[in-house]
């Protein structure tokens, strides 16, 4: 028997293999845990008996796989504040932009939209954790969808969220393009055989600045850029307010109090201010303390929705029917503090590509033969990820409409990532054990998820449709 059990040790995998399988650090003690059942199972399969294991055996694994649990804990390294700073930085960025515009279309009753999808998102955040407290195998968002529902699971989770990837890049670059074009207006620059505008062109450079953070794993490594998405957050609210006080722009314009045929468009800006799932297992992963894991989403995402909820309301007023897709591009071009508001716009976005892109890459790891080397599985991932955000960059500057692709994008995609997702895999996994309350709940989530999906996306994409006919046709 004690003879088995060695040779089963010898297949458990080595600890750096395990560290780059499915997530951004390392696994936790549950990796160790899983191993102890598989040696368990693998001695009673060997001898062709019923599993009757005793304490005693176990007791000699676990001493044996000591050192492992030690290494692969050390790689969990996210403090409560690292946590929070990634979530928050995850969080903050186009969603402030547009909600100025969206509140103002949809009427200032439209907040309590703004508001509940917050909430909702929160709780989602929430059980997303208990899924992999359930599941500890886990390691990312299409691992918790494998297990809800098997292979399908998998793969309908992972489509989505490389379309939601792909389509947030997107509007992040446009949002790059539209605010470079602002602080470099009248510009000369030309690149000869480029039939690229100045502005097109300066776009090119940004991301081009940009690419190198593609290249970072360590979501502890990648939390400053959190902070610096964070500080230009910062720095666009005090702009706004800024002009609102010295710039000479009075908030007296009156906002409707709603507009219903303008809400499924506006509901996908809405919801995109939220879109960060994706990469949430991965925060608990890197947590420290997995636990505080629900206080993390209760304090970043009620600091997003204090800050979305002021500016809306702030932008709103100061600017009526003329505000903008993006606030900054609705404040007086000639002060020094719009500049400034503009140029933490344009740094924003390249703060976020890393954090998009991160999912992305480690299930790029993940598939890569165990036989390529930690350093080759860093080069394929930093190529091909240079190669992704150029596509998406020419992309971007083919279709420079903000509003209806990001209205497009968290009606399609991200209402599926925050909404509707999380508490479908949370019945499944919970389904023996869930509370009729907690059904009912979560089933209300996936419903009213479904509604402003479907309408939000017919809306969106005949706005988008509309403004590319029209554009042609001039």
């Amino acid at each position: 028997m004690l003879g088995k059990l060695w040779k089963s040790m010898a297949k458990l995998p080595c600890p750096e293999t395990s560290r780059l399988s499915h997530q951004v650090a390392s696994e936790t003690v549950h990796g160790a845990n899983l191993a102890l059942r598989q040696v368990k199972s693998d001695v009673c399969i060997e001898e062709n008996e019923v599993c009757k294991c005793g304490h005693g055996d176990i007791e000699d694994v676990q001493s044996m796989v000591k050192g492992k649990d030690v290494d692969q804990q050390a790689g969990a390294n996210s403090s409560f504040l690292h946590a929070v700073l990634n979530m928050s930085g995850m969080l903050i960025g186009l969603g402030q932009l547009s909600t100025p515009y969206a509140l103002e279309s949809g009427g200032w009753a439209s907040v309590f939209l703004l508001v509940g999808l917050g909430v909702i998102c929160t709780y989602t955040s929430h059980i997303l954790g208990k899924c992999l407290e359930r599941n500890p195998k886990s390691q990312s968002y299409a691992d918790i969808g494998e297990n809800a529902f098997g292979r399908k699971g998998r793969v309908l989770a992972a489509t989505i969220i490389y379309l939601e990837i792909f389509m947030a890049l997107v509007s992040y670059t446009i949002s790059l393009h539209d605010n470079l074009s602002t602080v470099f207006s009248g510009a000369q620059l030309k690149l000869p055989g480029a039939k690229l505008s100045p502005s097109q062109l300066i776009t090119v450079i940004a991301v081009l600045i940009a690419l190198p953070s593609l290249w970072l794993r360590d979501l502890s490594s990648i939390s400053f850029l959190s902070s610096g998405g964070i500080l230009m957050s910062i720095i666009i609210f005090t702009s706004v307010v800024c002009t609102a006080i010295f710039g000479g722009v009075k908030a007296n314009h009156t906002i409707p109090m709603l507009h219903m045929q303008k809400i499924p468009a506006i509901s996908g800006l809405y919801i995109f201010s939220y879109a960060g799932h994706i990469v949430f297992p991965n925060l608990y992963k890197a947590m420290k303390d997995p636990s505080k894991f629900t206080k993390v989403s209760i304090v970043s995402f009620a600091s997003v929705i204090a800050l979305y909820t002021a500016l809306a309301f702030l932008g709103a007023k100061l600017f009526g029917p003329q505000v903008k897709a993006q606030i900054t591009l609705s404040l007086p071009q000639h002060h020094f503090i719009t500049k400034i508001a503009l140029w933490a716009t344009v740094l924003t976005p390249m703060t976020k590509y890393a954090l998009e892109f991160a999912p992305f890459a480690i299930q790029l790891e993940h598939n890569l033969p165990e036989s390529v080397s930690s350093r080759m599985k860093l080069i394929i991932r930093g190529c091909v990820g240079s190669i992704l955000l150029l596509s998406i960059l020419a992309l971007a500057l083919s279709v420079p409409y903000f509003e209806h692709v990001l209205s497009l994008t968290g009606s399609l995609v991200s209402v599926c990532i925050c909404v509707i997702l999380p508490s479908a895999f949370y019945i499944k996994l919970s389904w023996p054990q869930i509370s009729r309350r907690l059904l009912i709940l979560n089933l209300s989530v996936v419903a009213f998820g479904l509604l402003l999906g479907v309408l939000g996306t017919i809306s969106s994409a005949k706005l988008l449709i509309k403004s590319l006919l029209k554009a042609h046709s001039t």
